[in-house]
């Protein structure tokens, strides 16, 4: 227990046959559960995860591969089915320093928020051990994601160290959680569909000799049209399932015309190019219009989607060293103060 709060730790595992053990052992005495979720590993992981004497582990194993977010769902039902409090989301490759554990539950337990996460890119001298094409990805995942979630507060959505209120996680389907790498954005544009808070916490990256199994490919195949799908089921559920709102006629009616502007204005200039036709100050002006017009409509509707954005101002979390030993420290007291800002 943490200030009277029941812990689970959900560790999806795959060819972490190096690092599990380790992982394993570093979690704190007052996590209640530890979920491991061995996704289909082809390599010792699953033997040495069964070889822990860790009482209060339970080992679940895919049939199948299903991907970090498959792993993750098998996971959010086990914990809801023990009646945790609070779910902590820790890789098994050893990445999720559990010394900020409390960081992460802390602010969950005040009930300040519904869900927290890490932000690696508030340390600049530990982000020098980043990968720089890491660091450009998350850099411009991290835009991307602001307009797909909605949460423009949050940075370094990619971050998947994460705790999450499991009475939040009731509230959206476990089908909304994408089973891929996309996990972590799929659980941003859910959490904002529900009006969940979501706050960053300040965590350095801890980088050693693991390496990342997303590739660059991957992301450039399949991330834009998961981005454009979440941002189109978000905009429904949001503004127009639950409240007809100005913000969803402004994102259709402002992308229709700026499209068809684009589509119009393409045209014209085909035609002006490889035609030898050429276009008149009418033509040009059908296909300059919608596309200002459109433009104005979605950056109004852009900033409307800042001002709706739950939680309001931003707000991240960054505890001192002697914040999470006093935190730990007072866990089986009574509640205190906040200690972060």
């Amino acid at each position: 227990m943490f200030y009277d709060h029941r812990i689970a730790v959900l560790v999806p595992a795959y060819q972490v046959e190096r690092w599990i053990q380790d992982v394993l052992e570093g979690i704190p005495d007052y996590v209640d559960h530890i979920i491991v979720i061995d996704d289909k590993s082809t390599d010792a992981t699953f033997e040495k995860i069964s070889a822990s004497s860790d009482p209060r582990i339970r080992l679940f194993r895919h049939a199948t591969n299903q991907g970090v977010g498959g792993a993750m769902r098998t996971g959010f039902q086990e914990a809801m089915k023990l009646s945790v409090d609070i779910c902590v989301k820790m890789d098994g490759d050893g990445q999720m320093d559990p010394y900020y554990l409390p960081a992460l539950l802390y602010p969950l337990i005040l009930n300040e928020c519904d869900y927290t996460k890490g932000n690696r890119f508030s340390f600049v001298a530990d982000n020098s051990s980043m990968p720089r094409v890491r660091r450009f990805g998350n850099g411009l995942l991290s835009f991307l994601s602001k307009v797909c979630s909605g949460y423009w507060h949050i940075f370094d959505p990619q971050n998947g160290y994460l705790a999450i209120r499991t009475d939040c996680l009731r509230r959206f389907p476990a089908k909304w959680i994408d089973t891929t790498y996309f996990f972590e954005n799929s659980m941003l544009i859910s959490l904002n569909v529900v009006d969940a808070r979501v706050s960053d916490v300040l965590i350095p990256s801890r980088y050693g000799e693991q390496e990342s199994s997303m590739s660059i490919s991957w992301v450039l195949r399949w991330f834009p049209f998961k981005l454009v799908r979440g941002f189109s089921r978000r905009i429904y559920w949001r503004y127009i399932y639950r409240d007809l709102s100005p913000v969803a006629i402004m994102f259709s009616l402002g992308s229709f015309l700026f499209v068809a502007g684009v589509g119009w204005g393409g045209l014209a200039w085909y035609r002006s190019f490889v035609e030898a036709a050429e276009a008149s100050v009418g033509t040009l002006a059908l296909g300059l219009i919608p596309i200002l017009l459109g433009f104005q409509l979605l950056l109004s509707a852009l900033l409307q989607d800042v001002q709706l954005s739950p939680g309001g101002i931003r707000k991240v979390y960054d505890f001192s060293a002697g914040d999470l030993k006093s935190i730990v420290s007072h866990s089986a007291e009574p509640m205190q103060d906040s200690l972060g800002s």
